[in-house]
């Protein structure tokens, strides 16, 4: 009986047009705040909110605090496969238009790349997340990041060495920061801070004036496509 309620519990929850519009605002894997499923949905962000934490607590959706914001996506991969076979079966209706979300900076030179503390964020930074983890170097969870078993020497074959003096500190070795513009993680720590001020020293990025902003040189371009396959931006 319980998995009987449960499905019904799911169904009852998926089933709203409100709520199945925000969990389809969230199929692309970003994480997204209230304010900004509320307008994917249509509806007041009070609304929204008491929408969202029904979500939570059946277990659809995780929330993550960072900052002043509160960030929220799909609880997993199974959530994510249970929408999508959903959305197979509708695909013969009429489609509607979901509204576009705006997220980050309305810099582009922000939204490229730019430096959060003192690792790299924007599309660039998550770029060469997205390439160290489909490399099998970097491995992300729900609890952090760490580093392969390999991960070190793959590291160093790519001129990228961590330095020993901060690796016996207490500030972790790799985690994942949630990008601002991006919505998805890109790697801080010591290894996120190592592979930043390698760019800066190597010359393959350097700073805009007055602007946490930084530019990808020729060089750059070059060497982030050869090591991360990093295209332009």
């Amino acid at each position: 009986m319980s998995t009987v309620n449960r499905l019904a519990e799911i169904g009852t929850l998926v089933g709203d047009p409100t709520r199945a519009a925000m969990l389809e605002a969230l199929m692309d894997g970003r994480a997204l705040t209230a304010s900004e499923l509320a307008r994917a949905a249509g509806v007041t962000a009070q609304t929204a909110s008491g929408h969202l934490s029904q979500l939570a607590t059946a277990g659809l959706l995780s929330v993550e605090k960072q900052g002043r914001h509160r960030y929220h996506r799909l609880a997993g991969s199974e959530v994510a496969r249970l929408l999508e076979s959903l959305m197979e079966w509708t695909a013969g209706a009429e489609p509607k238009m979901a509204r576009a979300i705006a997220t980050g900076p309305r810099n582009a030179a922000m939204r490229r790349a730019r430096t959060c503390y003192d690792h790299l964020a924007g599309q660039l930074g998550v770029a060469i997340s997205d390439a160290l983890i489909a490399r099998n170097i970097v491995i992300f969870s729900d609890e952090g990041g760490l580093l392969s078993p390999d991960g070190s020497d793959a590291l160093r074959e790519m001129g990228l060495r961590l330095p020993a003096t901060k690796l016996k500190g207490t500030r972790p070795l790799c985690r994942p920061c949630l990008d601002w513009s991006e919505r998805r993680p890109h790697i801080a720590g010591v290894l996120g801070a190592t592979i930043a001020s390698h760019a800066f020293d190597a010359g393959w990025i350097r700073r805009l004036d007055g602007s946490r902003a930084v530019t990808v040189t020729r060089t750059g371009e070059a060497e982030l496509k050869r090591l991360f396959g990093v295209g332009a931006l």
